[in-house]
């Protein structure tokens, strides 16, 4: 009971609407706030060059807003968790989707405020990224029309509510090891705005919760086969975890690469969705 009592006071649905509200009105006074001090920038009332890539355009006060609504959503990924294993791997698509909008956002904002831009390079990067984009928000709509209304194990079954308990409990470690990682890498992001560092990248958070996730990717994947031995099962959430690390990977390398890397990674989660779905009796965890 007491565990079930700590899974909704983190994870719970009246934490989430909490989260949710908070989220949003954060977001909008960020928004707001940073829009200001873009004003006063242009306006030379803040005149620091090394402030100049985070007030040196008013693009730039997206960057903010989207942060607050992405850190919203990897709540949502912890969340769906226990639900099953595609249901999070939708909702991992789902964050790639908007990190890559805040990229595009803030490479549109770099290029408007630069005086010696390469059309050529900047716009076809800016092109791929908005292709990344397409592919991986089909990908999130993709996993959402396929897995509502995906036959649920029968909770009956004492070792699926074993296992379901256990996911609970993963997703709680991982919450908590979210708020950590979150607190560590905006710390260290001020530290070094403090040293004059005000670059702005996506490995910063994401990068280490990745690899947490992938983490608990894997022990899921370990702690379902002590249920379910079905080949198609482990080899779908295999094919899975691999779409993951390619994120991983994809997040830590700037440029073509990286974006190339999220097509390849959407590419191969909604291939094994889709053929995994076709193959009889997969039961979804």
């Amino acid at each position: 009971m007491a565990v079930l009592q700590v899974y909704e006071r983190m994870l719970g649905t009246s934490t989430d609407a909490f989260l949710r509200r908070m989220a949003i009105n954060i977001a909008i006074f960020g928004f707001l706030f940073h829009l200001f001090c873009c004003v006063l920038y242009d306006l030379n009332v803040i005149d620091s060059n090394d402030l100049e890539p985070l007030f040196d355009s008013y693009l730039d006060a997206l960057y903010t807003p989207f942060s607050i609504i992405l850190a919203y959503e990897v709540y949502e990924l912890i969340r769906a968790i226990p639900e099953s294993f595609s249901n999070s791997i939708g909702k991992q698509f789902e964050v790639v989707t908007l990190l890559v909008v805040r990229d595009i956002f803030k490479n549109l904002a770099d290029i408007g405020g630069a005086d010696d831009v390469s059309i050529d390079a900047d716009v076809a990067f800016i092109a791929v990224e908005a292709a990344a984009f397409i592919v991986l928000f089909g990908t999130a709509l993709y996993f959402r029309a396929q897995t509502s209304d995906t036959k649920t194990l029968d909770q009956h079954d004492e070792s699926i509510q074993t296992f379901v308990q256990q996911k609970k409990n993963l997703a709680c470690t991982l919450a908590t090891v979210y708020v950590f990682v979150a607190i560590y890498s905006f710390s260290m992001w001020l530290i070094g705005v403090v040293d004059g560092d005000t670059g702005l990248s996506r490995t910063v958070f994401f990068s280490d919760f990745f690899t947490w996730l992938i983490i608990s990717d894997i022990v899921i994947l370990l702690l379902s086969y002590r249920y379910i031995t079905d080949f198609l099962q482990l080899a779908r959430n295999t094919g899975f975890i691999l779409s993951t690390v390619i994120i991983r990977v994809g997040i830590g390398i700037p440029g073509f690469t990286g974006a190339a890397l999220f097509i390849l990674s959407a590419a191969l989660a909604s291939s094994v969705l889709r053929i995994s779905s076709h193959a009889p009796q997969i039961p979804q965890s």
